[in-house]
């Protein structure tokens, strides 16, 4: 059901012919409870699109209400043309539902610099808006509209005592941290305030969407927005809403990797026993951006050399470790063991889709996890043979 999932939310999903093709590119959530709030994060790239600069400014101003999404373009790079684009969008958008334009977020995924065709997404929001409903079949189409490379809709619901977090995303390349290079909505229906969502948000997004990383391109475009309708009556403590945000960012997360350009294998790297989790985000972080160490993945080879060449490129002041104590586990066989050959690496099965790598420091009792993906291909040949 993704966001039509929690109570007091409605969603659409059409085909306004910004793609070609007559696929949906036009989606709408939209917030009809008794006590909305929001929050959002966005992508940390300097150079930003008109419609994360938009909705940056609503969210500021007061309680985002509704999220118009397009995918096919991003209105990246467009200049005062693109910002006069989002606002118009979000204005019309607001016209539409009787509310205030600072009440609209707006999102854009697509090919960057490009104008947005604004008679096809204007044309497209006034149809969502009368194809607005609940249920899994309005979630499922507004999920739909928002892929762009992506062969599958990614859309999860975490289910509480008598409230409930509901999300979509989209992302299939571009994934890094700094948000994964991604569009997300998530709603819940529980009582909740703009400052706890937004603290709650942060803290989640921290340790999932942040720590997911396919090939180490960061977007333009990348947000995740939450709102909250206060629809089930519950007011949730700080602790239980973290946790059910945590879980639905990493369920779509894990979704994302799933879907990733041309991948065919869901990377875990963990790293324990860190003297604090920054530095054992650090490690895990070098390993997943080492196109060598993704390449040796892509072949079913667990090449340990290329992974302990990477843990060593982070410097000592950010993650402390003997170098004669490292342990590297891949798949559960030891390959490396005290900064040595440990078992037989030929005993490692690299066949199934998920691998998973643990990288012992010894240094200290914290950890942390990235996910990524092998680099295939299929990457190279799909981001080489046409723009999206």
């Amino acid at each position: 059901m993704g966001v039509t999932g929690p109570l007091g939310f409605r969603a659409a999903g059409v085909a306004a012919g910004i793609k070609s093709g007559g696929a949906r590119d036009v989606a709408l959530v939209v917030n009809d409870g008794p006590a909305p709030a929001s929050a959002g994060v966005f992508t940390t790239n300097r150079v930003v699109a008109a419609p994360v600069t938009l909705s940056r400014a609503h969210l500021a101003a007061g309680t985002v209400r509704a999220v118009i999404l397009n995918s096919g373009c991003a209105n990246a790079c467009t200049g005062a043309t693109g910002a006069d684009d989002s606002l118009a969008t979000a204005i019309h958008v607001a016209g539409q539902l009787d509310m205030g334009a600072n009440e609209v977020a707006v999102c854009s995924t697509g090919m960057i610099g490009i104008p947005l065709p604004m008679d096809a997404l204007l044309a497209g929001a006034t149809t969502a808006v009368t194809r607005l409903a609940g249920g899994p079949l309005a979630g499922a189409d507004a999920a739909d509209a928002i892929r762009t490379t992506d062969t599958v809709s990614k859309t999860c619901v975490v289910a509480r005592q008598g409230w409930s977090v509901g999300g979509m995303a989209k992302g299939a390349g571009m994934l890094a941290p700094g948000l994964a290079t991604m569009l997300c909505v998530i709603t819940t229906d529980a009582v909740v305030g703009d400052v706890a969502l937004h603290e709650a948000l942060v803290e989640a997004v921290r340790t999932t969407f942040n720590r997911t990383d396919s090939d180490g391109c960061m977007s333009t475009n990348d947000t995740v927005l939450v709102l909250a309708s206060g629809a089930s009556g519950i007011t949730v403590g700080q602790d239980d809403l973290t946790e059910a945000l945590r879980e639905t960012c990493a369920d779509l997360a894990r979704q994302l990797i799933a879907d990733a350009e041309g991948a065919s294998h869901d990377i875990s790297i963990t790293v324990v026993n860190a003297a604090d989790e920054d530095g054992a985000e650090a490690v895990a972080k070098a390993v997943a951006r080492s196109n060598l160490f993704k390449a040796a993945v892509f072949g079913n080879d667990p090449n340990w050399g290329r992974i302990v060449s990477e843990v060593g490129t982070v410097p000592e002041d950010i993650a402390p470790y003997d170098p004669q104590a490292l342990d590297v586990i891949v798949n559960d066989v030891m390959v490396c063991r005290a900064g040595g050959v440990g078992e037989d690496r030929s005993s490692v099965d690299m066949t199934p889709r998920e691998c998973r790598v643990v990288i012992d420091l010894h240094a200290g009792r914290a950890s942390a996890t990235v996910w990524t993906n092998d680099l295939t291909h299929d990457y190279v040949t799909e981001n080489s043979a046409y723009s999206s």
